[in-house]
């Protein structure tokens, strides 16, 4: 895990029942936080939380809002969100590029990179970035392929919404 700044405010929790959850749930205590799916709001800033399609628990991606911005954070779910149309950015699944990802027992998955692209753009996302690069997108991004629609993730870069 990489290390956290000293000051954090809020920390996207996705799945509560990960199997990372225990090692963020003691991270969000060294530093003063409750672990765990929450709305956050903060000088002009929003998060909500709105349920995605992924596993047999409950899963979540975030609306985060500032003014009429909308920027989407869903790295992973195994239906479209509905609720992203119209993001200006929206940061989603990649774990599967050319077929979906389906779990054991049929409870869930990740949506494959080509339909998320094609879902992103009809329904009017102005940005897309693959934040969750599975081995099979790896493997495609590093034969030069490039998504019809959107783009790869880097770990470590800062994104800007402008405008």
């Amino acid at each position: 895990m990489s290390p956290l700044p000293a000051r954090l405010d809020a920390w996207l929790v996705t799945d509560d029942h990960s199997e990372l959850a225990r090692e963020l749930r003691a991270a969000a205590t060294e530093r003063g936080l409750t672990f765990g799916v929450a709305p956050f709001a903060k000088d002009g800033l929003h998060l909500e939380p709105l349920p995605v399609v992924h596993t047999s628990h409950p899963a979540f991606g975030y609306l985060i809002s500032a003014g009429a911005r909308r920027v989407v954070w869903a790295p992973e779910f195994w239906e479209y969100p509905r609720w992203a149309a119209g993001a200006d950015f929206l940061f989603a699944d990649a774990a599967g590029w050319g077929r979906p990802i389906r779990f054991a027992g049929g409870v869930g998955g990740h949506m494959a990179a080509l339909d998320v692209a094609r879902e992103a753009k009809a329904h009017g996302v102005k940005r897309l970035v693959f934040a969750h690069i599975g081995r099979p997108s790896i493997r495609a991004r590093d034969r030069g392929t490039q998504p019809p629609f959107g783009e790869w993730g880097d770990d470590g870069r800062t994104y800007v919404l402008r405008g």
